[in-house]
């Protein structure tokens, strides 16, 4: 670590949605200048998993958990602080009080309470899955079939994924459905 300066979690403020370009951005700077491959130690965008809907269908995808926010650590030397901040899609440094002129370092308790809330949501979400039983009965609640009333037939938890038979003209017809598609009859 350079000019003794110890590794510290920073908060840059950043434009919704562009956070993941931010991360991108510093790390091109810690593979292509030494003193940033010293000085920045970690980057962290903290994401969680959740279904969205596009064109009817359910897709998984990763979920930025606080927009416009990008988490740094690292030893804060002048020429870093300034060039975070000139980084494109950057506002700023969060600071402790308005006008005050240093970032202010965040705690690392509270970075890891922040990202074992998120590992918690993550488990939470697994075992949604885990909570229904083959032969059970749920309804359908999302798409084309809503409203069915169908058997649980088989339970991928690997997948987050039900196989539920439902009768659709009197024959039985499997449908592969996520958790959240089906509610408790």
């Amino acid at each position: 670590m350079s000019q003794g300066n110890q590794h510290q979690w920073y908060i840059l403020r950043t434009i919704s949605g562009k956070e993941m370009k931010v991360k991108e951005m510093i790390e091109g700077y810690r593979k292509n200048n030494p003193v940033f491959a010293e000085n920045i130690s970690q980057i962290l965008v903290p994401t969680e998993r959740v279904y969205t809907t596009r064109a009817g269908k359910k897709v998984l995808k990763d979920k930025v958990m606080f927009s416009g926010y990008v988490f740094v650590k690292l030893a804060l030397t002048p020429e870093i602080e300034v060039t975070l901040q000139d980084t494109t899609n950057v506002v700023n440094f969060v600071r402790s009080r308005e006008g005050e002129r240093r970032p202010e370092p965040v705690p690392e308790h509270q970075i890891l309470t922040m990202l074992n809330g998120a590992e918690q949501r993550e488990l939470q979400a697994a075992d949604a899955v885990n909570d229904y039983v083959v032969g059970e009965s749920v309804k359908v609640n999302f798409g084309p079939f809503s409203g069915f009333i169908g058997e649980i037939k088989e339970i991928n938890a690997e997948k987050r994924e039900l196989t539920v038979m439902v009768k659709v003209f009197g024959r039985e017809t499997p449908l592969k459905l996520d958790h959240s598609q089906v509610e408790r009859e």
